[in-house]
């Protein structure tokens, strides 16, 4: 992945943390987009040990501004990009009857607006040489849990999302696909699912997406990966 750049969003933590280390191990410049300043910091750090160059910038994926600026960023300081790790979200655990509205726009516009917005903005870098889109949905994509409602209305989204755009980008050379994760150790799951016992580490789910950035055909898209037994 050498002269090539990777971004990944909520890459402050968890699975986006174990994500950008596995690209920048592959070569991968990285721009590594979160919330969280200072754990930004520390996987910035960890990144350029591994001999790559690295750029943390404060973005939420709900600011289209933000997603702007930092897009813009990222052309000017680093290499070509040539992957998107579509991977901030959110969750609510709550009844549906309980659930704002607040709260029911705070996870749709994260997980599934979110995944939008930032595909969008880098799009035009990807259009110039191809490359690979890889959105983190889950295995509440693939089925409905109870209490989680909104999030898995937004999962759900995020896989019609990249079913639609692996159609549409096609013929432009631009890979897309998604990754459902099951239960992974990470403070999302225990947040979401605090009774859940997680047989899987973020580092798992990061070299299932290192495989679709890197050795997977071109011809795989479209796909659902399902990390979950």
């Amino acid at each position: 992945m050498k002269g090539t750049t990777a971004v990944v969003t909520g890459a402050s933590r968890g699975i986006g943390r174990a994500i950008a280390l596995a690209l920048a191990g592959a070569g991968a410049d990285v721009a590594l987009w979160a919330r969280d300043a200072h754990a930004l910091d520390e996987v910035a750090a960890a990144c350029r040990a591994l001999g790559v160059r690295a750029l943390a910038s404060i973005v939420d994926v709900t600011d289209v501004a933000q997603i702007a600026t930092a897009a813009t960023a990222v052309r000017q300081a680093l290499s070509p990009v040539r992957v998107v790790v579509n991977n901030a979200g959110a969750v609510v655990r709550k009844a549906t009857i309980d659930t704002t509205d607040d709260e029911w726009r705070h996870v749709l516009a994260t997980n599934l607006d979110g995944t939008f917005a930032v595909t969008r903005a880098l799009l035009p870098d990807l259009l110039v040489g191809g490359g690979r889109i890889i959105n983190i949905a889950s295995i509440a994509g693939r089925e409905g849990t109870p209490l989680l409602a909104a999030y898995c209305a937004a999962k759900h989204g995020v896989i019609g999302l990249t079913r639609s755009l692996a159609e549409e980008l096609r013929a432009a050379k631009i890979a897309v696909n998604a990754v459902c994760p099951g239960s992974v150790d990470t403070a999302m799951l225990r947040e979401g699912l605090p009774d859940a016992r997680p047989d899987m580490t973020p580092d798992d789910i990061a070299q299932t997406v290192l495989f679709l950035a890197t050795t997977a055909p071109m011809q795989l898209t479209g796909s659902c990966i399902d990390v979950f037994g």
